[in-house]
Protein backbone atom coordinates (compact mmCIF):
# COMPACT_ATOMS: atom_id res chain seq x y z
CA UNK A 1 0.00 0.00 0.00
CA UNK A 2 1.28 3.64 -1.07
CA UNK A 3 1.26 6.09 1.84
CA UNK A 4 1.28 9.24 0.18
CA UNK A 5 2.56 11.50 3.27
CA UNK A 6 5.37 9.35 2.98
CA UNK A 7 5.89 9.89 -0.65
CA UNK A 8 8.41 13.22 -1.68
CA UNK A 9 7.21 15.92 -4.02
CA UNK A 10 7.81 14.36 -7.22
CA UNK A 11 7.87 11.25 -6.64
CA UNK A 12 5.35 8.77 -8.52
CA UNK A 13 4.02 5.71 -7.19
CA UNK A 14 4.70 3.99 -10.62
CA UNK A 15 8.55 4.73 -10.73
CA UNK A 16 11.10 4.38 -8.35
CA UNK A 17 14.76 4.98 -10.59
CA UNK A 18 13.43 8.64 -10.62
CA UNK A 19 15.66 10.58 -13.59
CA UNK A 20 15.41 14.21 -12.20
CA UNK A 21 15.59 15.42 -16.51
CA UNK A 22 12.14 14.27 -17.52
CA UNK A 23 10.05 15.45 -14.12
CA UNK A 24 8.45 19.16 -14.65
CA UNK A 25 9.80 21.63 -12.78
CA UNK A 26 7.90 22.29 -10.10
CA UNK A 27 7.92 25.96 -10.64
CA UNK A 28 5.99 26.13 -13.58
CA UNK A 29 2.50 26.35 -13.68
CA UNK A 30 0.96 26.13 -17.28
CA UNK A 31 0.80 23.36 -18.90
CA UNK A 32 -0.92 21.88 -21.65
CA UNK A 33 -0.36 18.46 -23.49
CA UNK A 34 -0.74 18.64 -27.73
CA UNK A 35 -1.54 16.05 -29.82
CA UNK A 36 2.34 15.32 -30.71
CA UNK A 37 3.57 15.39 -26.87
CA UNK A 38 4.52 17.54 -24.74
CA UNK A 39 4.54 20.85 -24.05
CA UNK A 40 5.09 23.15 -20.72
CA UNK A 41 4.93 26.89 -20.95
CA UNK A 42 7.21 28.78 -18.40
CA UNK A 43 4.59 30.97 -16.90
CA UNK A 44 3.50 32.35 -13.65
CA UNK A 45 1.57 29.98 -11.42
CA UNK A 46 -1.78 30.46 -11.95
CA UNK A 47 -4.06 31.16 -9.14
CA UNK A 48 -7.52 31.10 -10.59
CA UNK A 49 -8.82 27.47 -9.62
CA UNK A 50 -11.72 28.11 -12.36
CA UNK A 51 -9.46 27.97 -15.09
CA UNK A 52 -6.33 25.42 -13.55
CA UNK A 53 -9.23 23.03 -13.60
CA UNK A 54 -10.52 23.48 -16.59
CA UNK A 55 -7.24 23.21 -18.42
CA UNK A 56 -6.57 20.05 -16.36
CA UNK A 57 -9.37 18.59 -17.59
CA UNK A 58 -8.52 19.67 -21.44
CA UNK A 59 -5.33 18.32 -21.02
CA UNK A 60 -6.95 14.89 -19.84
CA UNK A 61 -9.13 14.46 -22.89
CA UNK A 62 -5.89 15.34 -24.78
CA UNK A 63 -4.15 13.22 -22.92
CA UNK A 64 -6.85 10.55 -23.08
CA UNK A 65 -6.85 10.71 -27.02
CA UNK A 66 -3.16 9.59 -27.14
CA UNK A 67 -3.76 5.99 -25.29
CA UNK A 68 -4.17 3.19 -28.26
CA UNK A 69 -7.66 1.35 -27.95
CA UNK A 70 -8.13 -2.04 -26.42
CA UNK A 71 -10.71 -3.02 -24.31
CA UNK A 72 -8.53 -2.54 -21.27
CA UNK A 73 -7.35 1.00 -22.29
CA UNK A 74 -10.83 1.74 -22.84
CA UNK A 75 -12.04 1.28 -19.48
CA UNK A 76 -8.88 3.23 -17.80
CA UNK A 77 -9.65 6.28 -20.62
CA UNK A 78 -13.12 6.30 -19.48
CA UNK A 79 -12.63 6.88 -16.30
CA UNK A 80 -9.74 8.92 -16.45
CA UNK A 81 -11.58 11.37 -18.41
CA UNK A 82 -14.69 11.02 -16.02
CA UNK A 83 -12.68 11.78 -13.13
CA UNK A 84 -10.36 14.42 -14.52
CA UNK A 85 -13.12 16.45 -16.15
CA UNK A 86 -15.31 15.93 -13.05
CA UNK A 87 -12.31 17.85 -11.40
CA UNK A 88 -13.30 21.26 -12.65
CA UNK A 89 -16.96 21.12 -13.21
CA UNK A 90 -17.57 20.30 -9.70
CA UNK A 91 -15.28 23.13 -8.88
CA UNK A 92 -17.23 25.39 -11.21
CA UNK A 93 -20.32 24.05 -9.47
CA UNK A 94 -18.62 25.16 -6.01
CA UNK A 95 -17.88 28.26 -7.11
CA UNK A 96 -21.41 28.70 -7.30
CA UNK A 97 -22.34 27.38 -4.28
CA UNK A 98 -25.52 28.53 -2.17
CA UNK A 99 -24.34 27.52 1.10
CA UNK A 100 -21.19 26.93 2.70
CA UNK A 101 -22.45 22.77 3.10
CA UNK A 102 -23.00 22.96 -0.61
CA UNK A 103 -19.81 24.29 -1.37
CA UNK A 104 -17.79 22.31 1.11
CA UNK A 105 -19.76 18.87 -0.74
CA UNK A 106 -18.59 20.20 -3.81
CA UNK A 107 -14.98 21.15 -2.94
CA UNK A 108 -15.15 17.04 -1.02
CA UNK A 109 -16.10 16.19 -4.65
CA UNK A 110 -13.02 17.91 -6.47
CA UNK A 111 -10.80 16.32 -4.10
CA UNK A 112 -12.17 13.00 -4.37
CA UNK A 113 -12.37 13.37 -8.05
CA UNK A 114 -8.57 14.94 -8.18
CA UNK A 115 -6.92 11.84 -5.95
CA UNK A 116 -8.84 9.44 -8.40
CA UNK A 117 -7.53 11.04 -11.56
CA UNK A 118 -3.97 10.16 -9.78
CA UNK A 119 -5.04 6.40 -9.88
CA UNK A 120 -6.23 5.91 -12.90
CA UNK A 121 -2.94 7.91 -14.56
CA UNK A 122 -0.85 5.72 -12.36
CA UNK A 123 -3.32 2.33 -14.26
CA UNK A 124 -2.77 3.82 -17.91
CA UNK A 125 0.93 4.10 -17.08
CA UNK A 126 1.27 0.14 -16.32
CA UNK A 127 -0.72 -0.35 -19.72
CA UNK A 128 1.01 2.43 -21.76
CA UNK A 129 4.91 3.00 -21.08
CA UNK A 130 5.34 4.76 -23.93
CA UNK A 131 2.84 7.58 -22.37
CA UNK A 132 4.92 7.66 -18.99
CA UNK A 133 6.50 11.10 -19.65
CA UNK A 134 3.36 12.69 -20.49
CA UNK A 135 1.41 10.92 -17.35
CA UNK A 136 3.79 12.31 -15.10
CA UNK A 137 3.11 16.03 -15.56
CA UNK A 138 -0.66 15.15 -15.54
CA UNK A 139 -0.12 13.08 -12.07
CA UNK A 140 1.69 15.95 -10.70
CA UNK A 141 -0.85 18.45 -11.57
CA UNK A 142 -3.49 15.96 -10.19
CA UNK A 143 -1.57 15.90 -7.31
CA UNK A 144 -1.61 19.68 -6.63
CA UNK A 145 -5.12 19.98 -7.02
CA UNK A 146 -5.86 16.95 -4.63
CA UNK A 147 -3.87 19.18 -2.14
CA UNK A 148 -5.14 22.43 -2.65
CA UNK A 149 -8.66 20.75 -2.34
CA UNK A 150 -7.26 18.89 0.65
CA UNK A 151 -6.48 22.70 2.04
CA UNK A 152 -9.24 24.33 1.28
CA UNK A 153 -11.71 21.81 2.71
CA UNK A 154 -9.69 21.98 6.07
CA UNK A 155 -9.84 25.87 6.24
CA UNK A 156 -13.20 25.81 5.74
CA UNK A 157 -14.05 23.33 8.44
CA UNK A 158 -16.89 24.01 11.16
CA UNK A 159 -15.13 25.66 13.94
Amino acid sequence: MINERAMTDGDEPWDNDRDDASYPDAEIGAFELHEGGDTRLPTPRNYDLLERTAKFGEAVIRFAKRIPQNPVNNRLIDQLVGCGTSVGANYWEADDAVSMKDFRNRIGTCRKEAKEAKFFIRMIVLAVEDLKPDARILWQEAKELHLIFCKILRNTAAK
